[in-house]
Order: structure tokens, then sequence, then C-alpha cells
């Protein structure tokens, strides 16, 4: 699939933006499609100090990240293993996968943290709005036996395992299998603000948000 069906794509998307925002937020999407060139090393510490800075409930930072790359087989076989069957045909050309993991529990006191699943995905929002400044590609997989990865990496009771998140440089469409290469192109859809923005009561769109005036990017 040519470069320039997936920019088109890319435009159909930007143009439906209703207010403008960064180009970071507009440009990022999910990727399948990776390409064969190895994340140097240095790039993926980056991702990972972008994570290491994200807000969280009382400063606990309650994540934790187990990762697997292409430069170390076994490993990556491991937690190339651990993806639902749908995921694996193209994760396994993604240079890194790395799972995300989150404490339950706060460790000063034991008790239950609410918010511990919200502040991972906030680590894993930093990283993948630093990994799209580095030129980088992002897919995070719900698609994955956390049974099995909890098993396989010795993951505390206490600790639930998130996502699995696969990263590289952007590859060629046309290599993906069919149904997968077909997401890939799609424009992306997002709910109108209306949608979700409510004022007084649940439900009542906001009187700040006119959709019929909307502002392209």
């Amino acid at each position: 699939m040519p470069n320039d069906t997936v920019s088109q794509a890319l435009s159909v998307e930007e143009d439906c933006a209703q207010a403008e925002i960064h180009p970071l937020i507009a440009q990022r999407r999910t990727r399948r499609a990776f390409s064969s060139k190895l994340v140097e090393p240095q790039v993926v510490r980056a991702l990972l100090e972008a994570a290491r800075w994200a807000p969280s409930s009382m400063n606990e930072q309650p994540w934790s990240f187990i990762l697997a790359t292409r430069q170390h087989p076994v490993e990556f076989d491991r937690m190339l293993g651990c993806l639902l069957e749908f995921n694996v045909p193209w994760a396994q050309h993604a240079p890194v996968l790395l799972l995300a993991v989150a404490r339950s529990s706060f460790s000063r006191s034991g008790d239950v943290n609410r918010h511990a699943l919200y502040d991972v995905g906030q680590a894993v929002a930093a990283l993948t709005y630093q990994a799209i400044a580095s030129g980088l590609t992002v897919c995070q997989m719900a698609g994955f036996d956390i049974q099995k990865a909890r098993s396989i990496y010795s993951i505390p009771d206490d600790h639930e395992p998130v996502v699995v998140v696969a990263i590289g440089y952007q590859g060629d469409p046309a290599n993906l299998p069919e149904k997968v290469r077909r997401k890939e192109i799609a424009p992306r859809k997002r709910n109108s603000l209306d949608h979700f923005v409510f004022e007084a009561k649940w439900g009542q769109p906001s009187r700040w948000q006119d959709s019929s005036q909307t502002q392209r990017t």
C-alpha cells in the first residue's frame, strides 16, 4: 500500500477535529504495520523516562513495565506467546513489546488503590506521545492472556497486568493481513464532544459546546 494512501487517511482524520489541537495528538492513531528497523536503546530509555514522569494519585507511581525486544529473541517470543491469536501475525514484527502492570494497593498502607489503572493509563499515554515525538508508532493491546502473563512473569497477586504495547517505526500496511490492513488505513472515528461532555446533569450537553461551529486543524 503506497505511503500516500496512509497520508490521505491521516488528512481525513485531522479535518474532522472539532477544535485546534497539538499535532502530536492529531497524528496519534493505532498502527500495526512496523518496519524492520530496531528502536535505538536510548530512544527506548526516553520512552520509559516519559512514563516515569506521569502524574499519579498520592505520587504512588503504581506502574511497572516488562520489556521485550527483538534483539533478545527468547524473551521476545515469551511475551509474543501471551498475545491472543489475532495480534500475533503483526505484533511479531514490532521491535519492542512492553507489558504494563498496575500495583492495585497503596505501598504505604496496603489499602486498595482504585486509581491505579487510571494512573498506569496516564503513564502509557506519556510513553505514547514521547514515542510519536520520536518518530515511532504505538499499538496498545488488550488482547492478551492475563493469566498466562501473570504465570510466565511471576507477577504478584496485588499487581494487575493491564496492556501490552507494541512499539516501532512505521512499516508498510501492504504487509499486513487483509483484515488488519483495512483497519490500518481506515479514517479514525471519534465521538463528537456533545456525545460525552455534559453540564448541569448527566446527558445534558454543555452549553459552551456548539457542534455546529467547529474549528478545523
